[in-house]
């Protein structure tokens, strides 16, 4: 069962361009769906936790099922499985960066990964938005905070203590 994990989380790490976002898909597919270690719901509650904590997204997601599933040594399988192929890749791309960076080709390979990126980051959101309830009624406030965040340069931290304040507000109704 942890060499199972270990792998899975390698294969999720190892096959992933665009970062902790674009890993959310993946994730949820294999410890839900392929694998069935938990829940959806667990997932999105880990989900939750994972991007509440401080962190990459993906290594957090990877403890918390991880040690849901197996304990600390579940946990250890799951987090060395993420992050080991990126830890490898980094280590190569460093060492080769400095002699092709400046060629034309790879210019253009980064180039051409951006919209591939920002799909692979837009897919999640929606489903998350989808299973998280949102509607035209409460669409407002995300936005808002996207915004915020996006073009006016507002700390999260503030808007994260307005959003609690919110919440705390709309359950009071």
């Amino acid at each position: 069962m942890l060499l199972r994990m270990f792998f899975t989380f390698l294969k999720i790490g190892a096959f992933t361009i665009g970062g902790a976002y674009a890993m959310i898909p993946l994730i949820k597919r294999e410890v839900c769906e392929k694998h069935a270690w938990i829940t959806e719901e667990e997932f999105m509650d880990g989900l939750a936790a994972a991007q509440s904590c401080p962190g990459p997204i993906a290594v957090n997601i990877s403890i918390y099922t991880g040690y849901h599933v197996r304990g600390k040594a579940g946990m250890a399988a799951a987090v060395l499985g993420t992050i080991l192929p990126s830890t490898v890749s980094i280590i190569i791309i460093a060492m080769l960066f400095r002699e092709y960076a400046d060629q034309a080709i790879v210019r253009r390979a980064f180039t051409a990964l951006n919209p591939a990126v920002v799909a692979l980051i837009a897919v999640p959101l929606i489903q998350m938005a989808k299973k998280s309830g949102l509607s035209l009624r409460n669409a407002w406030f995300p936005l808002a905070i996207a915004l915020a965040v996006g073009l006016l340069n507002i700390s999260p931290v503030y808007l994260i203590l307005l959003t609690i304040a919110y919440a705390v507000h709309e359950a009071r109704k």
